[in-house]
């Protein structure tokens, strides 16, 4: 699609294209299914109806507003190429969005996960890698799939991270990662290089590609399995990483550096997740709690 395309070049991320993707594939079947399919019969209050129909079917506040802000970008292209006239500004209003609390693993969790016993094979350190890399980095998936060997500098002690929109940011290195990260690479790394296609990526998959998000979702689900902790997604070592840096009394601005947050109320949840602990400490231990 013309639309994606120049999504692309103007820079979005590849997620976020396929994201739009498909909203507007689903856009377009719901309007198939109503016997739009001239652009010029796009209007503002098919829109309003298309949302309200995803609302009924509970997609997530989140997800609504992206299919809502794909459609309009889709309209505002079609127009921009002469394809239809300029649509009425919509009036679909933002979803109100729930509070959450995101998953984290306890401490001892966290340790357990990273401390079992992991194969002495390339993909079994690289899998052991990959874990401590997304606990002690405080990395997304994508953030950690980008990483190459040349995102290393200082002698290890520091690497370059790039988040959303192309964002870099600098964090620093664990003694016990960067040791980690250098045994994987001396080590094993090797074995999972295609000669015939070299590249820079730090983790590879079997055939010597770099590794996707949807196989380091597979790798953590299934590391955290073996360690007893069923379901594990990999931004719950994110949070987690967040969660024990404030309960340790990180200060909340360098935290939010460190994950990569352009707005600080995004990283102040976890403040609220460090409050839920206090009170549970509270509960538990002071001496009036049972009264």
């Amino acid at each position: 699609m013309a639309y994606i395309d120049a999504l692309a070049v103007g820079g979005r991320s590849d997620a976020t294209c396929a994201a739009y993707d498909r909203d507007l594939m689903r856009y377009l079947d719901w309007l198939g299914e109503r016997g739009v399919e001239d652009p010029e019969g796009l209007s503002s209050r098919l829109l309003e109806e298309h949302a309200a129909s995803l609302r009924a079917r509970g997609l997530a506040p989140s997800s609504i507003d992206r299919a809502v802000c794909a459609v309009k970008g889709f309209q505002r292209f079609l127009a921009q190429e002469g394809m239809v006239a300029e649509v009425a500004p919509t009036r679909v209003a933002p979803m109100r969005r729930a509070q959450y609390l995101p998953d984290v693993l306890t401490i001892d969790e966290a340790q357990r996960l990273l401390d079992q016993p992991w194969p002495q094979s390339a993909a079994g350190q690289r899998d052991r890698t990959i874990i401590w890399c997304l606990y002690e980095l405080g990395l997304r998936v994508s953030e950690l799939c980008g990483l190459d060997l040349l995102s290393f500098f200082d002698d290890g002690d520091l690497v370059l991270v790039r988040g959303k929109g192309d964002k870099e940011r600098i964090v620093p290195v664990l003694p016990s990662l960067k040791a980690q990260i250098g045994d994987y690479v001396a080590r094993w790394r090797g074995e999972l290089v295609n000669a015939r296609k070299p590249t820079g990526a730090l983790f590879l998959n079997v055939h010597g590609g770099r590794l996707t998000r949807q196989a380091v979702h597979a790798i953590v689900e299934r590391a955290g399995r073996i360690a007893g902790i069923e379901g594990l997604h990999p931004h719950t070592l994110r949070h987690s990483f967040a969660t024990h840096l404030i309960e340790g009394g990180a200060d909340l601005r360098s935290v939010q550096e460190l994950l990569g947050h352009a707005d600080i109320s995004t990283t102040q949840r976890y403040t609220h997740l460090d409050l839920t602990h206090l009170a549970e400490e509270y509960y538990t231990s002071h001496p009036r709690a049972g009264e």
